[in-house]
């Protein structure tokens, strides 16, 4: 039934953001027309959190779910590591019930969630 999920970041400064992912990140994209690149990005599992209050994302006259992304990996300390290497500061690492976590910041001053999970994923799933 589908065939995908699709993220938009919001970006102060998407050129900038763009370049990261590109260059930093290492993600493949494909340039949809005057430089605006759709990011192939690894594959995805979404869990549901509550919520105080009604928190909802406006787009395209919708209220939408908000949502808060992490990329996942399999040793932080590798992958925090390799970020290093390429000038990427990341922040403190915490540990939680359900992982090992920081972040990752953006040219523009936004951050990616980053954690290394401690607990079943769906990611195998058939």
């Amino acid at each position: 039934m589908f065939i995908g999920a699709h993220v938009l970041f919001y970006s102060a400064n998407p050129e900038a953001d763009r370049r990261f992912f590109a260059d930093v990140l290492g993600f493949k994209s494909v340039d949809v027309g005057g430089g605006w690149l759709i990011f192939r990005l690894p594959p995805a599992e979404a869990a549901l959190h509550p919520v105080d209050g009604g928190a909802t994302r406006t787009h395209a006259g919708h209220e939408l779910a908000p949502a808060v992304v992490y990329l996942m990996c399999e040793s932080l300390e590798a992958t925090v590591a390799t970020l290093r290497s390429k000038g990427v500061r990341c922040s403190g690492i915490e540990r939680e019930t359900w992982g090992i976590r920081t972040t990752i910041p953006l040219p523009s001053g936004a951050e990616l969630g980053l954690y290394q999970p401690t607990h079943a994923t769906a990611l195998e799933l058939a």
